[in-house]
This record gives C-alpha cells, sequence and structure tokens, in this order.
C-alpha cells in the first residue's frame, strides 16, 4: 500500500503542476507524467512496486482525474469488477492456461484497466489487443501497459467499424451503454434498430462475437436490464443464432452509485461446429463483498458449476 500512495503522491504532484503551468486538464497532466516517466525525464519508480502497485496508483490518479473534468465517455471499470472478470477467464481457461498463452480483445479498452487488471491477474498467460476511439484514453492505456510491463498492441478507431485484428480466444468488455451515432457503420450489423438508433451495447456484443474464435468466450459487464429493454427481443434472437449464455452474475447492489448504473456480468460462448452448449447456466448473485462465508458459498458454486461442464 505505501508504494501504491508514493506513485500516486509523485503522479499527482506532477500532474497538477502541468495542469496549471499548462492550462490543460488533470487528465492530460497525468499522461504527460506517465509519458515523462516512460521517456526517463521523471522516475517515480519506487523499490520493491509490483505489476499492480504501479496500475493501481495511475488508476487511482486517473479516477481523480475523471472526477475532475466532465466527459461522460471517461469512466473507468472498477477493480473489484476487473478482479472477478479476472477471476472467470482463470476458470474457463483454466486447462489451456497450464501450458499455453491465450489472446483477449477489448473492444473499449478506455485507459485499460479492466484488461491491465486480468493481465496482471493471470500475468504472462495473456496476449491482448485494445481497441478505443479517445485518443487521450487510449494514450493513457499505452503508457500504463508499458510501465506494468503487459504485452497489448492498442488501436485508436471506431471499434464498430471493420477491425485489422485476428479473432481472439477471448473477449473482456465493459460495454459502453447508450445510443450509437453513426447510422449508416450500423445498417451492417444484424442488431441495428428496425427503427430509430441502435443500442452501442447491442452493437459491441455482435462485433466482439465477429472476432472471438470458436468456442471462444466473451466476458461483459453488462447492464444490468440488458434482456430487458425495448431492443431486446432481438438481442435475444441474435445471440441464440450465434452463442450460448453460460452465465449471468448479478453484481451487489452496494457497488453502484445508484439502480440505474447497476451491472452484471454476462459471460458467452460462440458457437461453434466442435463445441456443444452448456448442460447448466450459472445464474448467481455476487453477495456484499464484506461477507466472507456468502463470498467463500458463491465461489463454492462457481466451482461446482465448472466441474459439471
Amino acid at each position: 500500500m505505501e508504494n501504491i500512495e508514493k506513485l500516486f503522491g509523485m503522479l499527482n504532484e506532477h500532474a497538477e503542476k502541468i495542469e496549471k503551468e499548462h492550462n490543460i486538464t488533470l487528465l492530460e497532466g497525468i499522461l504527460d507524467g506517465l509519458e515523462a516517466w516512460l521517456d526517463g525525464e521523471v522516475d517515480f519508480s519506487q523499490d520493491g512496486a509490483t505489476k499492480e502497485d504501479v496500475r493501481k496508483a495511475i488508476q487511482i490518479a486517473v479516477l481523480k482525474g475523471m472526477r475532475k473534468g466532465s466527459q461522460p465517455n471517461h469512466q473507468m471499470t472498477p477493480d473489484t469488477l476487473g478482479l472477478l472478470v479476472g477471476y472467470f477467464v482463470e476458470q474457463l481457461f483454466a486447462e489451456r492456461l497450464e501450458t499455453e498463452k491465450i489472446s483477449i480483445l477489448d473492444p473499449a479498452v478506455g485507459t485499460g484497466n479492466l484488461l491491465l487488471t486480468v493481465m496482471n491477474l493471470l500475468d504472462g498467460k495473456i496476449e491482448a489487443t485494445g481497441v478505443e476511439v479517445d485518443e487521450l484514453l487510449i494514450r493513457i492505456a499505452a503508457a500504463t501497459a508499458e510501465l506494468t510491463e503487459q504485452p497489448v498492441s492498442l488501436f485508436r478507431q471506431d471499434a464498430l467499424q471493420d477491425l485489422l485484428v485476428n479473432p481472439a480466444d477471448a473477449v473482456v468488455c465493459d460495454l459502453p451503454v447508450g445510443y450509437y451515432p453513426n447510422e449508416d457503420v450500423a445498417l451492417d450489423y444484424e442488431l441495428c434498430a428496425s427503427e430509430g438508433m441502435s443500442y452501442a451495447h447491442h452493437l459491441f456484443i455482435e462485433q466482439s462475437i465477429n472476432y472471438t474464435k470458436d468456442g471462444g468466450y466473451l466476458f461483459f459487464l453488462a447492464p444490468t436490464h440488458l434482456f430487458e429493454s425495448e431492443q431486446s427481443k432481438q438481442l435475444h434472437k441474435y445471440i441464440q443464432k450465434h452463442a450460448w449464455i453460460q452465465a449471468i452474475i448479478q453484481l451487489p447492489d452496494t457497488m453502484f452509485a445508484n439502480k440505474a448504473l447497476e451491472k452484471s456480468i454476462v459471460i458467452l460462448q460462440k458457437q461453434g461446429k466442435e463445441f456443444k452448449a452448456p448442460k447448466e447456466v450459472l445464474l448467481a448473485k455476487v453477495p456484499n463483498m464484506q461477507n466472507k462465508q456468502a463470498l467463500a458459498m458463491f465461489f463454492e458454486k462457481v466451482k461446482m458449476w465448472q466441474e459439471g461442464k
């Protein structure tokens, strides 16, 4: 914890100084600090600091920068959710991870916090690709990946347009929620709305399946009401045609500031000739994270489901 505090303190001090001197946002000041660190102009290193210490220190600084700014698309996936996603990636790829690396795509990588949380958890076992349209966020992701020594290829573009990436073993994605403004691009999707604008989160699900190998898994942080909206019937039909629902994990209400922001982890498997639908879909709710006994029971339930697959 001491390393995290020291790293954050130095990065934050640099960012605030640059913010005032150059009349830029705190988030831009943080990026300046990260890139200066990489270029050797400053040194925030701490003896004994782990990759997770570095990621967490950067995360705290970036969160502060986001709260001070007002960009609605500047949001970060909390650590707890990233660790839960990482846990399920580890469970579903357990056998393969014993002998080989897996490839992961995050088509809405943002600052990279979700992807790098998973990569640090499974350190050395993942080669990753991230896509992000926002230049500031992807530069923060690139600097953080380099400082945590994680192999990530990053592409700055609209992830719903054609991607120059290979299909991945897995997708992790904190789905961007809302309407997608580019209706010409949306027309190429099966999940394009028949009337009005299409949901970006639906199109991200379709695009993610497009760039997943047959039998690969997709781990989405999705709005809890995903299957209850006016376009959900179309989404149901699409998923039945292309994927199998493996699990829907409801997250504790206490994690979210209000009900409208509540999310679940939705795990899909892309259909393929050599693969079979699951015998049982895991439906579970993560208990309050402070309740250790209830958490132990939750993980036991997941383990029993995994063993019965």
